[in-house]
């Protein structure tokens, strides 16, 4: 006899990013795909194992009286643009990107159980070490009296030392409106929720990992083609150092004069980032480019680039033995064996050309993807269309797709695979759009 067993999603819907805009007409046309009334209703798809998705609750901040009972309102949800669980799963983690902060959220209640405030004054002067600014030499666009006193808009997380701590990237600090200038790292102790250490980043970070050894956090800077390698062998925050700074194919010029738009000129826009699970390569994702950048870590050095799969590529995912990717514009979600890849050598123009990639299109928009931990299921944000696709990774066909709040960007499975989390952040031609989050229960046969 079949034993019925739920699992619990969670979507988070904000505010536009200019980076992923689309025209105006296509956010139109996307608008009247939408409607709040269809959230949570898409017909069951059974495969045999997986069943459905229930709507059980929203949180949001776009109006203050709730539609009904599963709807909650909560103003901390400012252009929701990523989240994270803790290591446990007990709590999740929010970042705010206009709001500033990264909210706390209990995992089991989903009721907010605090703010973290990306706020830095005279008073935070002890969490920058000997009051650091910034590192490589890059140079400041403003010349700010007190670099260190912003407001950071909190983009992407990681976690290290085993949960213990929580890295945010900040995508720009609140004074450097072209993102410049170098930005910053905060360091959170997930145990208090405090903000430990601060640290300079290169201009326009974006994803951040950390190593299945807990020995390197990498900061990709969208701003100008380069990577940060933090060493983090210690156990003390105030230690963690940059060890390299790595080029990926060229630099960009940054400190233009006049206004830049950093977000669409930025050439490879680099984005997805993963390392492998033998500690040997960083993987990094050209979303702006044609691939995939392989940094071999020990030698900390760039080697070349894999090809072959979809272009504007925006997320990886490393799961038993595969690799997955997402294509952004070409609503696509692709697998491959890691292995068969990486045992293909780079040709005169540091390159593997790879094309054995399973394929499923999704429709326009594939953001974050994430897999359940025993690699059957991959879950994918498909921004554009308003939706949440279940892929059955055995066949690489869609099984299940639910409607979600307007244009839904980022996403994280629990470590138990119960809950899943989706943020969107709506787009600026569609007023009143995303700036919420979604709870879904997900439910599965097992035999």
């Amino acid at each position: 006899m079949a034993k019925i067993t739920t699992f619990l999603l969670i979507f988070t819907i904000g505010f536009a990013f200019s980076a992923c805009s689309q025209s105006k007409k296509q956010e139109q046309q996307q608008t009247a795909q939408t409607p709040s009334d269809t959230l949570g209703k898409a017909p069951v798809v059974s495969n045999g194992k997986f069943k459905a998705l229930v709507l059980k609750r929203v949180i949001e901040s776009k109006v203050q009286f709730p539609k009904d009972s599963n709807w909650f309102y909560e103003p901390a949800i400012n252009s929701p643009k990523s989240a994270i669980y803790s290591q446990d799963g007990s709590k999740f983690y929010i970042n705010s990107l206009e709001g500033y902060t990264t909210a706390v959220f209990d995992a089991k209640t989903l009721d907010k159980i605090k703010e973290i405030r990306h706020e830095f004054t005279a008073a935070n002067n002890h969490l920058f070490k000997n009051n650091e600014t910034t590192v490589f030499g890059y140079p400041y666009k403003q010349q700010k009296a007190q670099y260190n006193h912003f407001l950071g808009k909190p983009v992407e997380s990681c976690l290290s030392h085993d949960g213990k701590y929580l890295w945010v990237t900040y995508y720009r600090r609140d004074w450097d409106p072209n993102a410049e200038s170098p930005s910053a790292v905060a360091i959170i102790d997930t145990k208090t929720d405090q903000i430990v250490r601060v640290m300079p980043s290169g201009p326009l970070p974006k994803m951040i990992a950390c190593s299945p050894d807990n020995q390197f956090i990498a900061v990709t800077h969208w701003g100008d083609n380069t990577v940060g390698l933090i060493d983090i062998s210690s156990a003390d925050p105030m230690d963690f150092n940059y060890v390299s700074h790595i080029i990926i194919d060229h630099q960009v010029t940054t400190n233009f004069s006049g206004n830049v738009d950093r977000d669409n000129n930025c050439s490879n826009c680099l984005r997805g980032t993963v390392f492998t699970e033998d500690n040997k390569h960083l993987l990094v994702a050209k979303m702006g480019g044609n691939g995939i950048a392989v940094i071999d870590l020990p030698a900390k050095k760039y080697m070349g680039t894999i090809t072959g799969s979809y272009l504007n590529l925006r997320h990886i995912v490393l799961n038993n033995g595969f690799i997955y990717l997402s294509s952004n514009k070409f609503g696509a979600v692709q697998r491959a064996e890691l292995s068969a890849i990486l045992k293909k050598p780079f040709n005169d123009q540091q390159l593997i050309d790879f094309k054995d990639w399973q394929t499923v299109m999704v429709g326009p928009g594939a953001r974050t993807i994430d897999v359940t931990a025993d690699g059957k299921y991959t879950f994918a944000c498909v921004n554009n269309a308003c939706k949440v696709v279940v892929i059955d990774n055995a066949t690489m066909k869609i099984i299940h797709e639910v409607k979600a709040e307007a244009f839904p960007v980022g996403m994280a499975l629990s470590p138990d695979n119960k809950q899943l989390i989706v943020t969107s952040q709506g787009k600026d031609a569609v007023p009143q759009s995303g700036n919420a989050v979604m709870i879904f229960e997900l439910e599965f046969l097992e035999e």
